[in-house]
């Protein structure tokens, strides 16, 4: 079967520049052709009239949840008291109602960071299988964290091991679970009243251990980085990309060690915005206080990164879904131009999950698209108002 987008401005995300009028030719999930328009569409062709196409977005950085506590606006709203108990099956169309809403935002890609009772992992099947429509989904299994105040908190969405042996163990778990790539604990969490994100959560030898076992295996890793010492374990132990990193500004010669690498950083700015100011009546005022910190280091380490050369990923770490664009926004508050933070949400996110058909625009290449009306590449916040979404192309197969 052949899709055509007929009259579309092609924005090459590697080269910043964009070309008018041009057709492009699906076959299956993947791009067959792209030429010049010439003479009049042919039949079934849809015709962009010149709106703009851009690589699927990416979002580096999410966790998939039927949890809607952080998603206002999203969802059915709380049982009010008396009201009978609702039954957690609801849980899977709240699954299937974000993947959809994500897809529809322009987000064909979504790399899932952490998810409880492996709701991420059950959301893909149904994605995979047909049963609900929503993006690509790469999944961690569970975060593999040492023994930690955090296991208490984060319960299913953890899997806690000691010791370089158990490291082992953890990691082939996620990996027959499914894991597309393995995530750790490399510092506990800024949003954990009893753990202090700025020491190591775990020895270099733990961390070696991982990354070993999972590289061993073809998984990528991925690791949940804030304070500065357990990052530079993190760097040191050979992960693949730095998830948070906010107090790499402290060492720029990490960031000069990651470009020369290529370890991504994925910066979340969203998050830390989230916890100085968004949900502060949600956390302890410590957590409040602490977030506004990280969030200006947040920032520092963007623009010192950027400068080293180092790959950025988008990453929103937020909710509600379908709204991932707002980290767009933060990137270039923080110093990057808007074709830098499209790079990022697109080459950035494939680069982060090790896929070079992803995130591009090329004969070959993934069939996965969005179409703006307008100019994305010099407006971005035109990928925040759904009205400007004009298709979603996601594996060959055109919604919208």
């Amino acid at each position: 079967m052949t899709e055509v987008l007929w009259d579309v401005r092609v924005f090459d995300v590697e080269a910043g520049s964009a070309a008018e009028r041009r057709v492009i030719a699906i076959e299956n999930d993947r791009i067959a052709s792209i030429a010049d328009v010439e003479g009049s569409p042919p039949d079934g062709a849809r015709d962009m009239r010149g709106a703009t196409i851009l690589p699927g977005l990416i979002d580096a950085h999410a966790h998939l949840l039927s949890d809607t506590s952080r998603s206002p606006g999203f969802g059915p709203p709380p049982p009010k008291h008396g009201e009978s108990p609702r039954p957690a099956a609801l849980g899977h169309y709240l699954l299937a109602a974000t993947a959809d809403r994500m897809l529809r935002s322009g987000y064909t890609t979504v790399r899932d960071v952490g998810s409880y009772d492996d709701e991420a992992s059950i959301l893909k099947l149904a994605v995979d299988t047909g049963v609900a429509l929503g993006p690509r989904i790469f999944t961690c299994g569970r975060i593999i964290s040492a023994t930690s105040p955090g296991g208490e908190v984060f319960g299913s969405m953890y899997r806690e091991a000691d010791g370089p042996w158990e490291m082992r163990k953890a990691v082939r778990e996620q990996i027959r679970r499914g894991a597309d790539f393995i995530k750790f604990m490399a510092t506990g969490a800024r949003s954990v009243v009893r753990e202090d994100p700025e020491p190591a959560q775990m020895t270099l030898e733990e961390m070696r251990s991982i990354v070993d076992e999972a590289h061993r295996m073809g998984r990528r890793v991925a690791a949940h980085a804030e304070g500065l010492d357990g990052t530079r374990l993190a760097i040191e132990a050979g992960a693949d990309t730095i998830e948070h990193g906010l107090s790499l500004h402290r060492e720029p010669r990490l960031l000069d060690e990651m470009a020369e690498r290529g370890v991504v950083l994925v910066p979340t700015l969203s998050t830390f915005f989230d916890l100085a100011e968004r949900f502060v009546d949600d956390f302890a005022p410590a957590l409040v206080e602490q977030a506004k910190r990280q969030s200006e280091e947040a920032l520092r380490t963007v623009e010192v990164a950027r400068r080293a050369g180092v790959t950025l990923a988008l990453g929103y770490d937020s909710g509600p879904p379908g709204t991932s664009a707002r980290e767009l926004l933060r990137l270039v508050d923080a110093g990057l131009s808007a074709a830098e933070a499209l790079r990022a949400a697109t080459l950035g996110g494939a680069a982060a999950l090790g896929r070079g058909d992803l995130g591009r625009i090329s004969v070959g290449g993934a069939a996965d698209f969005v179409v703006v009306d307008g100019r994305p590449d010099e407006d971005p916040g035109l990928l925040t108002q759904p009205e400007a979404i004009r298709l979603v192309v996601s594996r060959g197969v055109a919604i919208g």
